[in-house]
């Protein structure tokens, strides 16, 4: 079944994009949650009329990304945990953490867009990465180091 989208969604595709989908998927999921229209003579002649709009948008959007992602690139972060034998951490570094520190230096970011390859679990340096826009990510240098016990 062949839609169009309304929106950007990263598995199938931008805004105005004309997708092929299963047709369950398209009837049960993307259409009640008006993500996508199915294609007929007039959603292709709204889709025309609106294509400078959405490009647009799409322009806008990637000049965010863009500028969301050289503000993060020049940064490092450090996250303190507190640590106990061989750097092991008691607990583990999570997305909220990430998004927490990256807050407290000036970014916003959606914890959901942060995707950390495996569990951080003991003190050290790693690299993070950071979904900042419609195909398009960025890696962040990220050291956690041991909590200073507060007087």
């Amino acid at each position: 079944m062949e839609i169009i989208l309304k929106e950007t969604i990263d598995t199938l595709g931008r805004e105005g994009d004309i997708v092929k989908v299963k047709a369950g998927y398209a009837r049960n999921f993307l259409i009640p949650q008006k993500k996508a229209v199915l294609i007929t003579k007039a959603s292709l002649a709204r889709l025309k009329q609106e294509q400078d709009a959405i490009n647009s948008r799409l322009a806008t959007n990637k000049e965010k990304a863009e500028a969301l992602n050289s503000q993060i690139e020049k940064l490092t972060l450090k996250i303190a945990k507190k640590a106990g034998e061989e750097n092991r951490l008691f607990g583990s570094v999570t997305n909220g953490d990430i998004a927490d520190a990256l807050e407290q230096a000036g970014v916003t970011v959606d914890k959901r867009s942060i995707s950390i390859s495996e569990p951080i679990k003991t003190l050290g340096e790693y690299k993070v990465s950071i979904k900042v826009g419609y195909q398009m990510t960025t890696s962040i240098a990220l050291q956690v180091i041991e909590e200073v016990a507060g007087d």
